[in-house]
């Protein structure tokens, strides 16, 4: 098992590089953990609808779906099945209370007791298609209680424990949970607090990047595995390629977080780099060089950590309010960008905003566009969210840095989205 989890860590293509260090992965949190909250304020208002296209819960599950490849798919377990009519959380009220109800106390709760006890008062309900994929969810509520469900995952599970776990039953995740818990404690010290690590682990098992270790230390069977694992070393050259190439992509979101830090400073604005972001390197120092240490009026409060999370912030110098916000979507997630906008819109600050925009290549204005449109994000369309796209900032940051003023320059060459 040692040996598994050493190559598993080191393997640039593994979901331990690839998903559970990738910094999106945290940032993501905070933003799904308030869609979460939508669809339970929406489900206690009455307003949630009969329908997952186009709700509240598709957006948050949409985001989910794109956290790398482990959760692809994400979505497949709240599609509405006609002729099964599951998941039958669309046609009852009252299953639909009942799952609002179960989300909403995980939102709430902070106990193992708790979460384990809402799991349980679910499962008792019997609802139709509402099973344990349902468990992505509250893994992004509690990382270090609850591990993610997917096919793969029990695949690995399986095929690393012997165990017979089967899809589609609460009483055998929580069986499987207790299992995974334990592997976990027993291999902490290449694994994490956070159950993601080791859900990985068994999704990279379970798909077949990866044989399971022979359970019986035998000779020949272990000679075998040994070859297997050689066989996988080689394949992660390849997959070094691929990862080499989603690096390429973050540094060019840091490049383009680069140029909106100086293209503000030039003009006059103090500049926060998101909280995240600030000791990434970039072209010598890091990208916080000449930046605020600490965003004013942020320390503590509601919204507070989404919005030091934005990727770069100008404030007026004298008023220190924030006056333009930018997000930049290069590749990852729209939706986490917007709900970190919308966190910034609803709060103190939103009388003193000149623009909020997202800023991204060319070929994504209609995803940009497809997710202003939900109805979750009402309120940030309400505030002309413009989109601002690479090409035109990468062409006109020079002239409007020598001679521009203000956010007019900006606002000029890029667009409304509504």
């Amino acid at each position: 098992m040692t040996s598994l989890l050493r190559l598993w860590r080191d393997d640039p293509g593994a979901t331990y590089q690839s998903w559970f260090l990738w910094e999106e992965r945290v940032k993501n949190f905070r933003s799904i953990r308030r869609g979460i909250q939508q669809v339970v304020a929406e489900i206690k208002a009455g307003t949630f609808g009969v329908a997952y296209r186009g709700s509240s819960l598709e957006t948050v599950v949409h985001s989910i779906a794109e956290q790398r490849q482990i959760f692809k798919g994400a979505d497949h377990a709240f599609l509405w099945k006609p002729k099964l009519r599951i998941p039958d959380i669309y046609e009852s009220p009252d299953n639909q209370r009942a799952f609002g109800h179960l989300l909403d106390t995980c939102v709430c709760c902070t106990t193992e007791q708790q979460v384990l006890a809402a799991i349980r008062e679910i499962d008792a309900k019997a609802i139709k298609g509402l099973g344990p994929a349902v468990a992505n969810l509250p893994y992004f509520l509690h990382p270090t209680i609850v591990p993610p469900f997917n096919t793969a995952i029990v695949n690995g599970y399986n095929a690393l424990t012997g165990a017979r776990v089967k899809l589609g039953r609460w009483g055998e995740y929580l069986a499987m949970r207790q299992g995974v818990v334990a592997l976990n404690a027993a291999n902490r010290g290449l694994l994490s607090n956070d159950l993601g690590a080791v859900g990985g682990l068994l999704f990279d098992v379970g798909s077949g990047r990866y044989p399971a270790p022979p359970r019986e230390d035998e000779a020949g069977a272990r000679a075998v595995w040994e070859a297997d694992l050689a066989r996988v070393r080689d394949e992660g050259a390849k997959a070094a390629k691929a990862l080499a190439a989603a690096r390429e992509e973050d540094e060019t979101h840091t490049a383009v977080q680069g140029w909106l830090r100086d293209l503000g400073l030039a003009l006059g604005y103090d500049v926060w780099i998101a909280a995240n972001d600030r000791n990434r390197p970039l072209g010598g120092g890091k990208l916080s060089d000449g930046c605020l240490a600490t965003l004013p009026g942020f320390d503590t409060g509601a919204g507070a950590d989404a919005v030091r999370l934005i990727d770069v912030l100008w404030l007026d110098r004298d008023s220190k309010r924030i006056v333009a916000a930018y997000e930049v979507e290069h590749t990852t997630s729209i939706y986490s960008g917007i709900v970190r906008m919308l966190d910034l819109a609803l709060g103190p600050e939103a009388h003193a905003l000149e623009g909020m925009f997202l800023v991204a290549p060319k070929g994504r204005e209609g995803d940009v566009r497809e997710q202003l449109a939900r109805p979750a994000f009402s309120r940030v369309a309400d505030l002309k969210v413009r989109y601002l796209p690479y090409g035109e900032l990468k062409a006109n940051r020079e002239t409007i840095a020598k001679f521009g003023h203000g956010t007019k320059p900006i606002r000029a060459i890029s667009r409304e989205l509504v």
